[in-house]
């Protein structure tokens, strides 16, 4: 079974990740912001993959809290995927929520980059600023070495836009991440 692990300590957080692909979409999340938890939490449900995430902030900064774990659990998809033989590679999924519609568009690729592009109308959703959304998804896409795009194509509530983002990032990730029988490198290079 694939699985990977990362625990990242630093002056400012300490964050502790495992993440398996072939789960079942259960998890344990321990984080301090709980809209970031409710977050975490449906991006385990709905990618299928098992997540455990214990984070924990040194300095009460949310912004080093949600990049440091966009980073640890980055690195732990990455290493969870190994050569990454055998998987799709490509995702996509646009995820409806209510008068919500977001795309979200994945190439396990091996290059990092990342385009998250919400209209995002309020600063805050309960005890999360709607700012590091964004910064989250370029803190795991750099780190797992994945292409991501996220697009809102419609939505007036914020909660529901950044909810269907990591809903449709999910479902995205799932689809990309899976087994095929092939068990070949998705690539003519040879590599990812």
């Amino acid at each position: 079974m694939r699985k990977g692990g990362i625990e990242r300590i630093t002056k400012e957080t300490s964050v502790y990740t495992e993440i398996l692909p072939d789960g079942q979409g259960t998890y344990e999340i321990v984080c301090e912001c709980n809209f970031f938890k409710h977050m975490l939490e449906q991006l385990a449900c709905h990618s299928g993959f098992d997540i455990k995430i214990k984070a924990e902030s040194y300095d009460s900064d949310m912004h080093h809290l949600v990049e440091d774990v966009g980073i640890a659990l980055g690195q732990a998809f990455r290493q969870a995927l190994d050569d990454k033989s055998g998987i799709n590679r490509y995702g996509q999924c646009i995820l409806p929520m209510d008068e919500a519609l977001v795309l979200c568009a994945v190439d396990i690729s091996g290059r990092a980059y990342s385009s998250t592009e919400l209209d995002l109308k309020s600063d805050r959703v309960s005890d999360f600023e709607t700012i590091l959304v964004p910064h989250f998804f370029a803190s795991f896409a750099a780190n797992a070495g994945i292409t991501l795009h996220i697009k809102q194509l419609s939505g007036k509530d914020t909660h529901h836009i950044i909810e269907a983002a990591f809903k449709s990032f999910a479902h995205a990730m799932k689809q990309a991440a899976a087994k095929n029988d092939s068990g070949a490198v998705p690539s003519t290079k040879g590599c990812l």
